[in-house]
């Protein structure tokens, strides 16, 4: 992958080939940002960059380029196995051959378990420090991309520290963080931290036009609604289903709960129940996502909102209902509950609870 590929992020591309231009390779990379902005991308072409124009690179088949990332193990892996990502090396090269904009959701969805939580174990660093040791096949660097450390087990993370602490010659890590501050302090300051930013609207609009060749207005709707997410401008253009349904499940969430029908919002809570957790907690995102523009249009400026056209259609009557009153209790029901699914709670009591907890809240105006 060349820096050409990464969109948008200019300045962050000449700093990462200044670094090598100028020898200051740092051994050990902690690659931070908002999901969708391209740091698996900026790390995946400063590997190439550093490991030369080679054929296998484009296949991702580079024997001086180690992956690492987040597995679940499978029903058919023996009761002592950990898995390893070599278990899912065919699904990695699949997915990236793609492209580099995806995120943890496609992952699981790739390999296979949508239920499951994805963890980087303690075989995997043993992997890693076994493969690490032996000495580069091309005569320079070996180079090892880890994506979300932030997923390894206390055991995992304890090898992992000492490799940075002790690293094999000639080698680079690279960590690719959504949530750095989940990671050991003491892996922390054995990098050194890159931060990147949201992409612009314009790099997006530009990619979607130039790339995927959407007309200009389309771009620019998908590209507002992205919120400098290149991976949520994809989901836009290949999910527009889901998405139509979240609307639809939204806009019934609030109209019973306004109507205060509680036997339909028990119904409503069991069928969404019924996801599988990491579209349980994509919808969840949405939901906030909806209560934050409901919020918004009540200023009555549409640089201010990112919405489709049946949503904003929606908002023209929902959003006096989303004001100063309730927003921050609605915006901190949702964030409750997507960490509550994200720790495997009981689905079908958080989403009755959040239906509950949404016809306090949003009739609250009325009381005041």
């Amino acid at each position: 992958m060349t820096f050409e590929e990464v969109i948008g992020q200019d300045e962050a591309k000449q700093s990462l080939v200044k670094l090598i231009e100028e020898h200051r390779v740092p051994h050990a990379m902690l690659f931070c940002g908002p999901m969708g902005c391209g740091k698996k991308a900026l790390a995946l072409a400063f590997a190439s960059r550093l490991l030369g124009d080679s054929p296998l690179l484009r296949q991702w088949q580079h024997p001086d380029l180690h992956f690492s990332f987040p597995t679940i193990k499978k029903p058919t892996m023996g009761s002592d196995h950990q898995p390893v990502s070599d278990d899912y090396a065919q699904e990695w090269r699949e997915l990236l051959s793609d492209g580099a904009y995806f995120s943890i959701e496609q992952w699981m969805e790739a390999m296979g378990a949508e239920n499951q939580q994805a963890i980087i174990t303690g075989a995997e660093s043993d992997r890693l420090s076994r493969r690490l040791s032996i000495k580069a096949s091309q005569g320079g660097y070996k180079v090892c991309v880890m994506w979300l450390p932030e997923r390894m087990n206390v055991t995992s993370a304890n090898k992992i520290l000492k490799l940075l602490e002790e690293p094999p010659q000639q080698t680079v890590f690279i960590l690719v963080s959504e949530e750095p501050e989940k990671l050991l302090e003491t892996i922390r300051s054995r990098t050194q931290r890159f931060d990147f930013k949201r992409i612009s609207d314009e790099a997006i609009e530009q990619a979607l036009t130039e790339r995927r060749g959407i007309d200009t207005d389309t771009a620019h709707r998908i590209a507002r609604i992205a919120n400098g997410s290149w991976t949520a401008a994809l989901d836009s253009l290949r999910a527009g289903n889901e998405a139509s349904l979240f609307f639809d499940l939204f806009a019934m969430l609030m109209r019973y709960a306004y109507s205060k029908k509680v036997k339909e919002l028990k119904k409503w809570s069991e069928s969404v129940a019924a996801f599988g957790r990491e579209k349980q907690k994509r919808m969840i995102v949405y939901f906030n996502r909806m209560v934050r523009e409901s919020f918004m249009y009540n200023f009555r400026n549409p640089e201010l909102n990112y919405m489709t056209a049946n949503e904003e259609q929606f908002c023209t009557r929902f959003a006096p209902f989303i004001n100063e009153r309730n927003v921050m209790e609605l915006n901190e029901l949702f964030e409750r509950a997507l960490r509550d699914i994200s720790q495997n709670a009981n689905a079908k009591m958080v989403f009755f609870d959040i239906a509950l907890q949404t016809i306090i809240l949003i009739t609250r105006k009325q009381q005041a």
